[in-house]
């Protein structure tokens, strides 16, 4: 069986050993001095050219033009690129050039790691560079790059830009396409700012369970796994809202973490299955005042990332300043659908659903009928910072009644150019009142709701010692990373977004090949030109294939006959 490796791959693995034939390890253990980087040289050099007449930076290569006994190569960073200088004989000064003659020229590639040691100059075209005085290879790199061409104006075309490809190979993706790194810098800023907010109020950042034994603080599907030493199943956690609240009942004032959640549900432009969420909750206060926190809170993130409040979105500009419009939940029903749904019984929703389009079904109850028509019928509207507020009391097992309004619970949700982002309560501290929730909850379960909230006794027993007043939020953090650097896909905001699992090249052994009628010897240049199927074969042009056979046959020096026409033809028409 073929490994399947291709032309490039076979060379650079040759290259590998003779490296180490050269007594080159090509993979050292020893760590390599660096004083600077691409990006400091760019931009400090000509202020202080002094300081850099003695430079050791590391990068990968890649690219570089060979001019006989000098080359230029680009060497890429984590900060950016920077021209290099390389000059055979000051490299080799003695008779020996083997390390520019054989190492550099012939056996180094594009994406190889490599340490630098030289002075920094500019060239007479004006470019901030680096003359080489002495190179180590850091790592060889056995698998090509996919080449990225840019053209005189620096436009990139013909790149690496296929989605799946980029998700999958992330690592390939911010080699070749360094812009997008910004993505991810910026999302470490959406984060670090909220943190550093947090921590400014006194509220200290916790840890909680991943793994728990009853699945809530959400509705939501979860994933469930399995201990082996209690010998229970344990499910991988929706929320951390039942924790935290915990940790208000002992005594913290506020108390927040950024956590992965997991939810067992179906997978879009805006949803994961694993995600990044951040959940706070602050005693003593109540969803009005949460409000204002928020408003505070999202300003600060729009002008670290941008210097503004104001955010591009799409076609939008959406401003961040408060203070946010507010509709109530029946408000923003009524205002894009024309439909007062606030007096109607479950059958009477459940027709003007059916009405609007919207598919049903017998395990939906009051609260999930009108969480359906919003969103279908609202969500999409509201594109400038949006509270809806003031929701059914069958939608949220776990806020306080309304105040003033019978049948409601204090609650909002912030909508941003069409999407929540955002979800908050005052929460709900009477442990009579949340047993009766949890039941209802139940309730729906056995309808058929596999998003319903399963009972947990622990936490009614924590609120039965007593909780304060207290206001949570919760935010989807990677949402609002698609908000402030302006993506409209989840996926590139996350480093490594669930993908269905990957499809194995198939490859034909080189017996099979044998047996379609293919000689042994030319089955091993088939596969260097990168038939590594018979499928893969049957798809080409007969003729093109006995051409570039011939041209391989030039190329490999190989000493064998070369078929005839009629023979290569036979070989496509037995498969």
């Amino acid at each position: 069986m073929s490994t399947g490796l291709s032309e490039q791959e076979i060379l650079r693995r040759n290259a590998l050993t003779q490296l180490r034939e050269l007594g080159i390890d090509p993979y050292p253990a020893e760590g390599y001095e660096i004083n600077t980087n691409a990006a400091d040289i760019l931009a400090n050099y000509e202020n202080n050219k002094d300081a850099y007449q003695n430079v050791s930076f590391a990068g990968r290569i890649m690219t570089r033009r060979i001019m006989g006994s000098a080359a230029f190569v680009e060497i890429q960073d984590s900060t950016g690129r920077i021209q290099v200088y390389l000059k055979r004989d000051e490299l080799c000064p003695d008779e020996d050039k083997t390390i520019y003659n054989t190492v550099f020229k012939k056996l180094l590639d594009l994406g190889d790691f490599i340490g630098i040691k030289g002075y920094v100059f500019t060239t007479q075209t004006g470019e901030i560079s680096v003359h080489v005085t002495a190179f180590t290879l850091l790592s060889k790199s056995l698998k090509p790059l996919p080449v990225v061409k840019r053209d005189e104006e620096g436009n990139i075309y013909d790149g690496f830009t296929d989605p799946e490809l980029r998700y999958r190979q992330r690592y390939v993706d911010l080699t070749v396409n360094p812009g997008f790194k910004q993505i991810f810098i910026n999302r470490s800023k959406v984060i670090n700012t909220m943190r550093n907010y947090f921590d400014q109020q006194g509220w200290m950042e916790v840890e909680t369970p991943i793994l728990q034994q009853i699945h809530g603080g959400a509705a939501a599907r979860p994933f469930e796994t399995y201990h082996n030493t209690l010998d229970m199943p344990l499910f991988l956690r929706i929320a951390n809202e039942l924790y935290l609240k915990r940790l208000i009942v002992a005594g913290f004032d506020g108390v927040y973490e950024f956590g992965k959640m997991f939810r067992n549900e179906g997978m879009d432009r805006t949803h994961n299955p694993e995600y990044t969420a951040m959940e706070i909750y602050v005693a003593y206060k109540d969803y009005i005042w949460m409000m204002g926190m928020v408003e505070e809170c999202l300003e600060k993130v729009a002008i670290a990332i941008h210097g503004s409040g104001k955010v591009k979105v799409g076609q939008h500009e959406i401003n961040f300043t408060g203070p946010y419009e507010k509709l109530t939940m029946y408000e923003s029903i009524q205002k894009y659908t024309g439909v007062d749904v606030s007096e109607m019984t479950e059958a009477e929703i459940k027709d003007t659903c059916t009405s609007f389009g919207i598919e049903v079904n017998s395990s939906m109850g009051r609260g999930k009928l009108i969480d359906e028509l919003f969103s279908e019928k609202v969500e999409a509207n509201l594109i400038q910072p949006t509270y809806i507020t003031d929701y059914p009391l069958e939608m949220t097992p776990l806020a306080k009644k309304h105040r003033s309004k019978e049948g409601l619970v204090e609650r909002f949700e912030l909508f941003v150019n069409g999407k929540e982002i955002a979800n908050a309560y005052s929460e709900l501290n009477d442990p009579i009142d949340q047993k009766e929730r949890f039941e209802e909850q139940l309730k729906l379960a056995a309808r058929g709701d596999d998003e319903a909230m399963a009972m947990d006794d622990d936490f009614i027993r924590a609120l039965e010692y007593g909780m304060p007043p207290t206001s949570g939020l919760g935010f989807g953090i990677d949402r609002l990373v698609m908000l402030m650097t302006n993506q409209s896909t989840i996926q590139e905001v996350l480093f490594f977004p669930q993908m269905r699992p990957e499809k194995k090249a198939k490859i034909t052994s080189d017996e099979d090949f044998v047996n379609a009628g293919i000689p042994a010897e030319w089955v091993v240049v088939l596969r260097k030109m990168g038939f590594n199927t018979l499928e893969d074969l049957a798809a080409a042009n007969a003729n093109k294939v006995f051409n570039d056979l011939g041209g391989m046959r030039k190329k490999l020096k190989l000493e064998i006959p070369m078929p005839s026409k009629e023979e290569v033809t036979n070989w496509f028409e037995r498969n």
